[in-house]
């Protein structure tokens, strides 16, 4: 049987689900969170702001501006999408025309724009969400005040080339998000067997939360979860998962 190797904080050189002040309830500039990604030793950051529907975040007009950012900061390399809510239609809450400029996408259900629908409704709205080609990350499917089917997701996340998440914030506030870990494992229980790939993100909304990964790295050494599949292991993996290795 092949030796284990654990993982390692250290190991994961990315963090691309972080949130500055310009979403409305975070506390770090662009550029003190590339300061802060520089002394985790990242290299790379990706700033993904909330779309409409979160109180207080950003106009649309944000996104069409992300070209006069510069591509690196304190020496890392710089990524801008964005967490677009999931709504009860089944339609993401920024229209494509910012979609479209965005490196990466995000889709996400946050209770503050979306009612729970049902486990089998729920997943079927995140799904639709999916199919969108800039969509290339689900944040925290973790919360069962928003239930979800596993299985479903994990073989859409594959047919739609998606990588689920494992949210670190979500492991720090597990009185928040109901039965989080019991799901987590049951999710990636599900992505090893199908070959899903996942990222592994902090969620920060503060510079000192960048590039904490420790609670979500002791979750997948625990279960001894398929390395292979983990995006934050290799820029390049990233950066090919997403298109932008050219």
């Amino acid at each position: 049987m092949e030796t284990w190797n654990p993982i390692t904080v250290e190991e994961l050189c990315l963090d691309i689900h972080t949130h500055t002040l310009a979403s409305g309830h975070a506390y770090g500039t662009i550029r003190e969170m590339a300061a802060a990604a520089a002394a985790r030793k990242l290299s790379i950051l990706g700033i993904s702001e909330h779309g409409p529907g979160i109180p207080g975040t950003c106009d649309p007009i944000y996104f069409r501006n992300l070209a006069v950012i510069p591509r690196q900061l304190s020496g890392v390399n710089m990524l801008f999408g964005c967490e677009i809510n999931v709504l009860n239609d089944g339609s993401l809450s920024l229209g494509q025309r910012e979609i479209d400029l965005l490196d990466y996408g995000i889709a996400g259900i946050h209770t503050l724009c979306y009612k729970d629908e049902g486990r089998e409704k729920n997943t079927d709205n995140l799904i639709q969400c999916m199919k969108n080609p800039k969509i290339f990350f689900v944040s925290h499917p973790d919360d069962d005040h928003t239930p979800l089917n596993y299985d479903r997701l994990t073989s859409a996340a594959k047919e739609y080339h998606v990588a689920l998440e494992l949210n670190n914030s979500s492991l720090l506030k597990q009185q928040a998000r109901l039965n989080c870990v019991a799901n987590y494992h049951t999710m990636l229980a599900l992505c090893m067997e199908k070959q899903v790939p996942i990222i592994v993100s902090s969620d920060a909304h503060d510079p000192s939360y960048v590039g904490r990964f420790n609670e979500a790295v002791h979750l997948l050494n625990e279960i001894q979860f398929d390395r292979s599949l983990i995006l934050n292991e290799d820029s390049d993996l990233l950066l090919e998962f997403i298109g932008k290795n050219h």
